[in-house]
C-alpha cells in the first residue's frame, strides 16, 4: 500500500508519558518520513541528558541546550517534513519553539518547512501514577528518580508527589493549549485507539 504523503512538520508536545515518541514514531512509519526527538538531539549535541543539565545547569542552561538542539536539528533537515517528538518543558522555550516554526533558520534556497504543532493530551492519573512507579525510596524518607520539577520541592510522601504535580499539569495543559494547532485527546486506552486518534488529528 502507498504510503501517504507528509506536506509539513509534525512537532508533538505534551507532557512527560504521554507517548510522544511511542506515536511519533508510529506516525513516522506511516508517512515514510524520518523521526527525531528533541531529548536525543540535546544528548547527540551536548553529550549530556537532559535531566543532568537541568540539575546542574538549572533552567536557563536546561533552556539554551534545548535550543541549540532545535536549531541543529532543523539545519540538518534542510526542509524535509517529519515528525518531531519534543521534550515536556519545550512549552517554556520561546527561542526554541520559534525555531521549530522555522521562523528563524535559514534553509537552502526556495526550502521552507510547515510546521503543526500537535498537543497530546492525557489524563492528569497516567503520567502521575508512571511518576509515582518510577520514584524510589532514597531511605531518608524521600524519594530518587524524579521529575526536576518535583524533586526540588523535596516530597515525603506519595500523596505529595501527586499533589506538585497536579499543580504542574494544570499549569502545563494551559501552555500546550496556547501553543498548538491542534489538540489530541488521549485516553488510558489501547497504543493502537490512541494513534488511530491521533492520525486523524494530523490528516484532518
Amino acid at each position: 500500500m502507498k504510503k501517504p504523503v507528509l506536506n509539513c512538520t509534525i512537532v508533538l508536545m505534551g507532557i512527560k508519558h504521554c507517548g510522544k515518541s511511542t506515536h511519533g514514531k508510529k506516525l513516522a512509519d506511516m508517512f515514510g518520513c524520518a523521526f527525531y526527538d528533541t531529548d536525543d538531539e540535546i544528548m547527540a549535541v551536548t553529550g549530556r541528558s537532559p535531566r543532568t543539565i537541568y540539575t546542574e545547569d538549572g533552567p536557563e542552561g536546561f533552556i539554551a541546550a534545548e535550543a541549540l538542539a532545535c536549531r541543529t536539528l532543523w539545519e540538518r533537515i534542510g526542509g524535509e517534513p517529519c515528525v518531531i517528538a519534543t521534550g515536556g518543558g519545550i512549552c517554556n522555550n520561546p527561542e526554541a519553539l520559534t525555531i521549530l516554526h522555522g521562523e528563524s533558520v535559514m534553509l537552502p534556497a526556495g526550502r521552507r518547512i510547515q510546521s503543526r504543532f500537535v498537543f497530546m493530551e492525557v489524563p492528569e492519573q497516567i503520567p502521575a501514577d508512571r511518576i509515582v512507579a518510577e520514584a524510589v525510596p532514597d531511605g531518608q524518607g524521600g524519594y530518587g528518580n524524579l521529575p526536576a520539577y518535583i524533586a526540588k520541592k523535596s516530597p515525603r510522601s506519595e500523596k505529595e508527589i501527586r499533589a506538585f504535580f497536579h499543580t504542574f499539569y494544570v499549569e502545563r495543559i494551559a501552555r500546550y493549549s496556547l501553543i498548538a494547532d491542534r489538540t489530541v485527546i488521549l485516553t488510558a486506552g489501547s497504543v493502537e485507539e490512541n494513534s488511530r486518534r491521533l492520525i486523524q488529528a494530523v490528516c484532518a
